[in-house]
């Protein structure tokens, strides 16, 4: 192998079974580039399979005199071939499962010799990850003669379908691979490890379910009818849905303090990093089951749009829609409710002045994250639906992480909003540098004070970005309105009532008005 220092790589390798050599040419990331007419100097890596010796390598400084610049370089599998150069391809943590997440391949370009190495006697195993079926409902049919409006649907009914068995998939796969080996190596206990998982495990049955009620339908031509009805019978098992994503959000916080072990970071390390993972992570694969539930109206919606008229789901998809929203609608308002109260719990006060009976009163969050102060400090910022907290995030031994409440907190329906354009000056050493970086202009930020005879000073506050500091405003503004209208309504709810006008004419009625009716009466 024959290495010649640039600034690019170019890969060449000898494919034994077409007798071709195939060339790449890569930049310093291992990423494809495409190969200009213009001679440049190139990195160039020839394998040479008569030339290579068992348990040897040649290092950079036996090479000629007359090639200084030279290295002699010994793969570390011995191979014919060199493939699988890959370019990296950076996933979301939600996107689709069945996309493949690739490795990529770097070349070390430094000028000094690599010291030499002893070859692995043992190849080893791959750890590229394992590709999702992607196969459509077209390619499970050998003919067809429907149009193209039904090729649509009967493509969406089998993503539904399929979507269900790789859930199960998974599900299982996060069972036998992480609960049960943390379970049996002690990583972790079996009470922490129930309070992380949760109610995962009835899931799978639940799933398996539809999945075999869904397969029923498929006739011999592997084509749908009606699919409405039994989505219909089916959504209201995902009742069952409350419970488990309630407990994510204890969940993801007991998980992240546990990263913090060496034994438990070491093993989660390892299992990410083999090919089965899909390079996800454990949280990713504990959070599917939620990600699961909001696609649901997303397919029925594109089922509606592809239901032909007259056809019999036309009146029971608009149905079972309606049920799925609502199922989505009841879950997102619990997890809501037990993330508010698993943060209020963790909320630790200076100061009796800063329990705020509004803070107990609320049952969701608006929003929560981090915002720096006037002083460049960080703090991690709760906007409940009552109430603004400013806290510094800290750990307790038995409590795992805490919020140390910061200042006084502000109560939504007193608070006066201010966004600070960006660029403007920061006068009067308001900001103390903090937001300026020196420059004497402010980015990002926003300010907050408490109307009214409180004495709350102004919090002048800073996002991350443009994008984090619209969301910020956007969400204290609906609080804001919100919160007023909710007091506003509690006042008038206090007030005493107006007196029936049917029985304002009581008031008028004097003793002798028995007599009068009485005369009346004889008239």
């Amino acid at each position: 192998m024959e290495v010649e220092e640039t600034g690019e790589t170019r890969s060449s390798w000898y494919d034994g079974s077409s007798g071709e050599t195939h060339t790449v040419l890569c930049d310093h990331a291992g990423k494809k580039r495409k190969q200009d007419p213009a001679p440049e100097p190139v990195i160039r890596i020839i394998e040479d399979e008569e030339e290579e010796e068992e348990g040897e390598m040649m290092p950079g400084h036996m090479k000629d005199s007359e090639e200084p610049s030279n290295k002699r370089v010994k793969p570390v599998l011995k191979s014919n071939s060199l493939t699988g150069v890959i370019t990296p391809v950076k996933t979301p943590a939600l996107k689709r499962i069945g996309q493949s997440i690739s490795r990529s391949i770097s070349f070390r370009t430094d000028a000094r010799p690599l010291p030499p190495a002893p070859l692995r006697n043992r190849t080893k195993a791959s750890s590229f990850p394992r590709r999702r079926n992607s196969q459509c409902w077209s390619d499970t049919v050998e003919s067809h003669d429907l149009t193209a409006k039904e090729i649509k649907r009967q493509e969406v009914i089998y993503e539904l379908t399929q979507g269900e068995k790789q859930l199960i998939e998974d599900l299982s796969l996060v069972k036998k691979v992480y609960y049960e080996p943390m379970l049996k190596l002690d990583i972790m206990t079996e009470s922490e490890l129930g309070q992380i998982f949760g109610t995962l495990d009835s899931l799978i049955p639940l799933h398996e379910d539809l999945l075999d009620r869904l397969e029923r339908l498929r006739g011999s031509e592997k084509t749908v009818g009606e699919v409405g009805p039994t989505l219909l019978n089916w959504f209201p098992c995902l009742g069952a849905y409350v419970t488990y994503c309630c407990n994510q959000v204890g969940a993801k916080a007991l998980l992240d303090q546990k990263k913090h072990e060496k034994r438990v970071e070491h093993f989660l390390r390892l299992c990410q990093e083999s090919s089965f993972s899909r390079k996800l992570d454990l949280w990713n694969f504990l959070d599917l089951p939620r990600s699961r539930l909001v696609k649901y109206p997303l397919l029925l919606k594109e089922i509606q749009k592809c239901t032909p008229p007259e056809h019999p789901d036309e009146d029971t998809i608009p149905e079972a829609l309606d049920m799925i929203h609502a199922i989505v609608a009841e879950v997102n308002k619990k997890t809501g409710e037990a993330e508010c109260q698993f943060y209020r719990r963790g909320l630790i006060y200076l100061e009796e002045s800063q329990r705020l009976s509004e803070i107990q009163q609320s049952r969701f969050l608006y929003c929560h994250g981090e915002l720096k102060n006037n002083k460049g400090q960080r703090l991690h910022v709760f906007l409940f639906e009552l109430a603004l907290v400013l806290t510094r995030p800290g750990e307790d031994r038995d409590l795992g992480q805490v919020f140390h409440v910061y200042r006084q907190p502000l109560r939504n329906a007193l608070i006066n909003l201010e966004e600070i354009p960006d660029g403007e000056a920061a006068g009067g050493g308001t900001f103390r540098g903090a937001f300026t970086g020196g420059n004497d202009k402010v980015k990002n930020c926003f300010r907050v004070s408490s109307r009214g005879r409180s004495k709350v000073n102004p919090y002048c506050l800073q996002a991350n970005d443009s994008f984090s500091k619209q969301q910020w405003i956007t969400c204290l503004r609906q609080a804001i309105v919100q919160s007023r209208d909710r007091t506003a309504q509690t006042s008038q709810s206090q007030l005493p009532l107006p007196p029936d006008p049917a029985l304002c004419h009581i008031a008028d009625l004097s003793l002798s008005s028995d007599t009068d009716m009485a005369d009346h009466s004889t008239c």
